[in-house]
C-alpha cells in the first residue's frame, strides 16, 4: 500500500461506475464528498444487459434514455414448440439504449456533486484509524466508508468471508439485423435444448432484434446455445451487429455489509432470480443504503454492527420478492422438458393469461400466489408443482 501522505480524502468512495453505483452517488453527493471509481474508460461500455426494463425502473433512475421500443407482452414457447401469446393493453417493459442510460446516470451523479475516476481499477482496501484506505492502480485514497457496486465479480464482496452467491448463470446476447413481425411482443423460449436452467429471448426494435439467453453454469458456454437458437428460428444467416456476454449472481449471499463497507447491486446479489434483472431491486435498495450512510455519518459510527441495519432495510424493500423468486427458480430448474410442456397447458387457459397480463416484470413471484387462488389452475398444476417443490428442496 502506498504512503498515506498527500492522499486525497473523500467522505464516500463508490467502486463501480455502472447505473447502481451512480444511483448511490446521486443520492449521497448532495451532502457528502463522493468519488466514483470505474475501471473502464467511459460509462456504459461494455454492455452486459439486455436493456429491457419497466417504466418504474426509469422513474427510479431519474434519467430519460432513448426508448428503442415498447413491449406489451410476450409469445411464450414451451420446449415442444407450443406457444401462447400474452398481450396487455398496458406497456409491460421498454427497451432502452443501455450505453446511453449508463452515461446519463453518470452525468446525473456528477450534477449531484459526485466526481468520477475512469480507467481506474480497484485493487484493495484496509481500515486504519477509523478510515478506509482504498488503493487503485492509479492512486491511494481515504474515506469514511466504501460502497461496493463493482458487479458480479466484486472485489469488495470477496473481502467478506464465505460470501459467494448461491449460484451464477451465464448469459449472452446479440443484436441481429432482422425485422420481427410482432414489434410489441418479446419471444421467450424454454427447454433444455434452448437454454438449460433459464430461457431465451428475442426482443424486437425496428430493423434489429436483440436475441439472447442464459444458462445454468454447468450447462457450458452459452454461445453454443445461441448459435443453435439462431439456426432453429431461421436467423443463422443474419448479420450480428453486436454481441455481449456476462454472468449473473443469484440466490443471495451471506452478508452485504462489513466495517466501513456496504455492497450494492450485483455485488450484493440484488438480482431477480426469475428474470436475471437487477436494476429494480438495486435501485430500490439504494435508498436504504443512502439512509444508512447518512445515519453512520451522523453518529460517526461505521462499524459492521451499526451498518448491519442496511441489510434489514433493503430486504424489507425487496427481500421477499427475491426470496420468492429464487424458490420459483429452483422449482423451474428441477422440472424436465415434459413437465414444462404440461405446465404450459395450464398456462394456456384464459384465467392464467389474464394473470400473466397483469404481472409486473419487477414482481414476477406475485403470479404464483395469484395462481394458487384459482382452483382450476391449481388442479392442473398441483401434480407438477408438488414434484418440483420436493425436488427443489432436496
Amino acid at each position: 500500500m502506498r504512503e498515506r501522505s498527500n492522499m486525497k480524502t473523500h467522505d464516500v468512495i463508490v467502486v463501480g461506475g455502472g447505473p447502481v453505483g451512480n444511483k448511490v452517488a446521486s443520492l449521497l453527493a448532495k451532502e457528502y464528498d463522493v468519488l466514483v471509481t470505474e475501471e473502464h474508460r467511459v460509462p456504459g461500455k461494455p454492455i452486459q444487459c439486455a436493456g429491457l426494463v419497466s417504466e418504474e425502473v426509469l422513474e427510479l433512475s431519474g434519467v430519460k434514455p432513448t426508448i428503442l421500443n415498447k413491449l406489451y407482452g410476450a409469445n411464450i414457447f414451451s420446449p415442444s414448440g407450443r406457444s401462447i401469446e400474452v398481450r396487455s393493453k398496458e406497456c409491460k417493459g421498454v427497451l432502452i439504449d443501455r450505453s446511453e442510460f449508463d452515461a446519463l446516470m453518470a452525468t446525473k451523479a456528477e450534477e449531484s456533486g459526485a466526481t468520477h475516476m475512469y480507467s481506474s481499477r480497484f485493487l484493495s482496501h484496509g481500515i486504519f484509524n477509523n478510515k478506509v484506505i482504498a488503493e487503485t492502480d492509479k492512486t491511494t485514497m481515504e474515506a469514511s466508508i466504501i460502497v461496493g457496486a463493482d458487479g458480479h465479480n466484486s472485489v469488495l464482496s470477496k473481502t467478506i468471508e464465505n460470501n459467494r452467491p448461491a449460484e451464477y448463470v451465464r448469459g449472452i446476447l446479440a443484436d441481429v439485423k432482422y425485422t420481427a413481425d410482432d414489434q410489441d411482443l418479446v419471444n421467450i423460449r424454454m427447454g433444455s435444448e434452448t437454454a438449460p436452467g433459464f430461457f431465451s429471448w428475442e426482443i424486437p426494435f425496428g430493423d434489429m432484434t436483440r436475441i439472447g439467453l442464459c444458462t445454468s453454469w454447468d450447462a457450458g458456454p452459452p454461445s453454443v446455445y445461441l448459435k443453435a437458437l439462431m439456426k432453429k428460428i431461421g436467423l443463422d444467416d443474419k448479420a450480428i451487429v453486436d454481441k455481449y456476454c456476462g454472468r449473473i449472481p443469484m440466490g443471495g449471499q451471506r452478508r452485504t455489509y462489513a466495517d466501513h463497507l456496504l455492497l450494492a447491486g450485483d455485488a450484493a446479489c440484488q438480482v431477480k432470480p426469475v428474470s436475471g434483472g437487477g436494476l429494480h431491486p438495486a435501485f430500490m435498495s439504494s435508498f436504504a443504503l443512502a439512509e444508512t450512510v447518512t445515519e453512520a455519518f451522523d453518529e460517526n459510527d461505521f462499524s459492521e454492527k451499526f451498518l448491519s441495519v442496511y441489510e434489514k432495510r433493503w430486504k424489507r424493500a425487496v427481500g421477499k420478492e427475491l426470496k420468492r423468486g429464487y424458490t420459483l427458480r429452483k422449482m423451474y430448474t428441477s422440472m424436465n422438458d415434459n413437465e414444462l410442456n404440461r405446465a404450459m397447458n395450464a398456462f394456456s387457459s384464459e384465467s392464467v393469461r389474464n394473470m400473466l397480463r397483469d404481472t409486473s416484470i419487477d414482481r414476477p413471484s406475485n403470479l404464483l400466489f395469484r395462481m394458487m387462488k384459482d382452483p382450476m389452475t391449481m388442479m392442473r398444476l398441483m401434480p407438477i408443482m408438488a414434484k418440483a417443490m420436493i425436488r427443489s428442496i432436496v
